[in-house]
């Protein structure tokens, strides 16, 4: 009985030692694990010739796990069916892989696992693993690499897609919408990549921040960059200029109207919207007055209208490329009330202009029930300015640094469309001095104009723009202190915006070179750069 008790304990031990071999970890006080794992051999070996199997098996030196092999795991070429890996969430010291598909006779496959394979102690990373085998007599060896960037941010999205696609009789540009590429790769977390073991022959490049990580492109969803040259290999091994990733401006296409409220229609749509309108189509309403604004960040079109009693209105939708007719049914029966805003607080920026908005359009100003004045009720002259679309009104006067004001509306100093009016709004709000700003003062060279220099704070937010045509020094007064930095857009044809790209039309987006230097405003200091465009 003793001796069966000593041995039931030894087969427990035995069972929780070896289970402990796979277990996370490492011995208290021992030496951390710095290695990544390494592969010892493979079944068939690594860069087999004539290569008929149906499944690899990759041994390593000590147990792995795989981590977000899904989003990593690239063959290439592209396969119809994702082969099978085997363990996933669980460490072993093994790797299976199970083809589904037929493999392409003479053809070198690379099998690229991207940094997912790791060791289980410390999750140190087997960066860059990749498996090669051909299915014919010889391994191809070319390669190509290059580097991408965004062309309108400043950094550059991971995970980019690099395909390549043979250029042969039956090569069209529109194969990136249809068909699978005969080579892939992906950046993972840089923007360099390297296409390895690749056939002579010429090719199009094409970079693809890819959504749907299918690798056909499309519009809606995703990015693309392309080489407008063909790639001849082996002479175009290495890419001096980077691959420009944009994404495109679809064609217009209006999507399903909604009855906001009473007098209130909203036209949310895709697209490129220039010239988009929309028209009443009424007849003998000479009341009738209406007004549109584009929704502020979204896609879409706000109407107002008023002095219409119907239950239905047709309207004229028109765009470039576009035009329609509806008639949409109108059921809500209470207008929104008169909303007030101001874009100041207790402080109003030196730079900045005092601005109230209104969520209805307004319609007339009664300038008797408008009062701006000093702390000490001194009246100070202004002149208000609304803007097109009607929601916004602005008070141009001359701020004086440390003072203190105060604006005042009466009631019924506003109309909106649906004359409805303001109740009584009280404004307090005071200015800093002057020394409590810095500034940069700016030499604008080079020969890439004309241009649009942007101040944007460190994340990205437009401060201020100028345009300018040729080399000038600008100035950025008044600058609140924190950080900020400089871009510069190329507008090759001068219409004051940043223009993207289009791959079928073969254009690249317009260029924009950001200033590496960012810039660390302080209270009265000023900053002088030189800002080269080239």
């Amino acid at each position: 009985m003793r001796h069966t008790g000593t041995l039931l304990f030894v087969i427990i031990l035995l069972i929780f030692l070896t289970s402990n071999c796979a277990k996370k970890g490492r011995p208290s006080g021992g030496k951390k694990d710095s290695i990544a794992p390494m592969m010892v051999t493979a079944n068939p070996p690594y860069k087999t010739l004539n290569f008929k199997e149906n499944k690899i098996k990759i041994y390593f030196d000590e147990f792995i796990i795989l981590k977000d092999v899904n989003k990593q795991f690239i063959v290439s070429p592209p396969l119809k069916y994702t082969p099978t890996i085997e363990p996933q969430g669980a460490a072993s010291k093994s790797i299976t892989i199970k083809f589904k598909d037929t493999l392409q006779a003479n053809t070198t496959y690379t099998i690229n696992f991207g940094n997912s394979i790791e060791d289980n102690n410390e999750n140190n990373p087997l960066k860059g693993f990749h498996y090669i085998f051909s299915t014919g007599n010889y391994i191809d060896s070319l390669y190509t690499s290059g580097s991408v960037k965004d062309a309108y941010e400043s950094t550059t999205s991971k995970n980019i897609n690099i395909l390549l696609y043979k250029i042969d009789s039956s090569y069209q540009d529109s194969i990136v919408y249809l068909k699978k590429p005969n080579y892939v790769t992906n950046t993972l977390d840089s923007s360099l990549f390297r296409l390895n073991n690749l056939e002579k022959g010429s090719y199009k490049l094409i970079a693809m921040k890819d959504a749907a990580n299918n690798y056909l492109f499309n519009p809606k969803s995703d990015k693309i960059g392309f080489v407008e040259q063909p790639l001849s290999l082996p002479r175009d091994s290495v890419l001096l200029k980077s691959i420009v990733l944009f994404k495109e401006i679809p064609p217009f296409r209006l999507l399903s109207p909604k009855e906001v409220s009473k007098g209130h229609l909203l036209f949310p749509f895709e697209g490129e919207a220039e010239g988009l309108s929309i028209e009443p189509l009424l007849a003998g309403n000479s009341d009738f007055k209406s007004f549109s604004r584009f929704e502020t960040g979204k896609d879409s079109l706000n109407f107002w209208f008023s002095n219409y009693s119907s239950d239905s209105i047709q309207l004229k939708i028109t765009a470039k490329k576009f035009s329609d007719t509806l008639t949409l049914p109108l059921r809500k029966k209470v207008i929104d009330s008169l909303k007030i805003n101001s874009n100041t607080s207790r402080t109003l920026e030196l730079k900045d202009t005092l601005t109230l908005t209104s969520n209805n359009p307004i319609v007339t100003l009664d300038l008797t029930k408008i009062k701006l004045s000093t702390q000490d009720s001194v009246a100070v002259e202004f002149t208000p300015v609304l803007s097109k679309d009607s929601n916004k009104l602005q008070f141009l006067f001359e701020k004086t640094p440390t003072s203190s004001y105060r604006l005042e509306l009466l009631p019924k100093a506003l109309t909106d469309v649906f004359n409805t009016h303001n109740d009584s709004l009280r404004y307090r709000f005071s200015t800093k001095e002057t020394s409590d700003y810095g500034s940069i003062e700016l030499a604008v060279k080079g020969s890439n104009f004309p241009a649009i220099i942007e101040l944007l704070t460190e994340k990205g937010k437009l401060v201020q723009r100028y345009f300018v045509s040729k080399q000038t020094n600008l100035s950025f007064a008044l600058l609140k202190p924190g950080k900020y930095k400089l871009r510069a857009i190329i507008d090759s044809n001068n219409n004051k915006r940043w223009d993207t790209g289009n791959y079928l039309k073969k254009l690249q987006p317009e260029k924009i070179i950001y200033s590496p230097k960012i810039f660390p405003i302080k209270e009265n200091f000023q900053f002088s750069e030189t800002f080269i465009l080239q």
